[in-house]
Formats: structure tokens, sequence, C-alpha cells
């Protein structure tokens, strides 16, 4: 079941890089851009976490906090976020909990095989931690300057 807009997040927890315990409480008080991408080390995910990161300070002014989600584990995590030197931590999600809670796992056919992937997808939560956007199956070109554009409207609405 995917979060509602305007809805509070349910419970979860997950390991992200740095240490951290990704959870609802841990967020709240921050806006939060949650991205979600297929795989570390791919051409698109390398470009969108490349325009994250350098954003990242656009954002932190916005006042929202960054993380990438993806399936991989904190092996592959920690060496793409060094490689890449990204300043926002990225959270494993292994088990697929997060992706099947914000309903990001699709039937993808790849090489003529039909496969179970991630769809490119980015949510924001305010610091009540209601969740306010969703962008879908999106195309990494733009992507970030949108959702940029959503979290400085959420800071300074009209």
């Amino acid at each position: 079941m995917t979060p509602a807009i305007n809805k509070p997040l349910p419970e979860f927890e997950a390991n992200a890089t740095g240490g951290m315990k990704f959870t609802p409480q841990a967020l709240l008080g921050k806006v939060v851009v949650l991205y979600f991408y297929p795989k570390d080390n791919t051409p698109g995910c390398t470009t969108e976490a490349m325009q994250f990161r350098d954003h990242h300070q656009d954002f932190a002014d916005a006042g929202a906090v960054v993380f990438g989600v993806s399936r991989d584990n904190m092996v592959s995590h920690d060496k793409f976020k060094q490689t890449l030197e990204l300043p926002f931590e990225l959270v494993a999600d292994t088990e697929e909990k997060l992706c099947h809670m914000f309903g990001v796992v699709k039937n993808k056919i790849m090489y003529g095989k039909k496969v179970k992937g991630i769809e490119r997808s980015t949510f924001l939560i305010d610091a009540e931690g209601m969740l306010r956007a969703e962008w879908r199956g999106i195309k990494v070109a733009g992507h970030v300057d949108e959702v940029l554009k959503a979290v400085q409207d959420l800071k300074n609405p009209v």
C-alpha cells in the first residue's frame, strides 16, 4: 500500500550509510526528499545522484535533507557514496520493505525478460512527517530542479 498524500508515513526502520537508523521518528522536524533509484553505479542512477549532490546546498538552504534508496547493500552504498562524494545518506532497502511501502517495485522488461525492478520515483515529506508530493516513473533530466522548486514552495507557500 502506497502512502497517501497528506497522510503520515507508516512505521518503518532501515539502515543507512553513516551508521544511521532511518525511521519516521528520526525524520520529524525535517523536510525530507526521498528518492528511489534502481541500482548503484549504473548510468542513470549515477547521473541522478550527482544532480542531487550538485544541488545539495540548495536543498539544505531550503531546509531539506536528501536520502537515496535502493535495494543495494551497505557495502555497495558506501562505495557509491564515496566514489561520487555524495553529501547525503543512502538507505539500504535490501528486503524491499520501503520499496513496497512506497509502491515503487514494478515489473519491467529487460533484454526480453520480465524482471522485478525499482521505478525511479521521488517523495517529498514535510517536517511533520506527512507525504506532500510524489513523482513516479521520472526521467532524470530536469527532475532535481523540479523537486527543489517543490521544496522551496513548501517552505515559502505563495
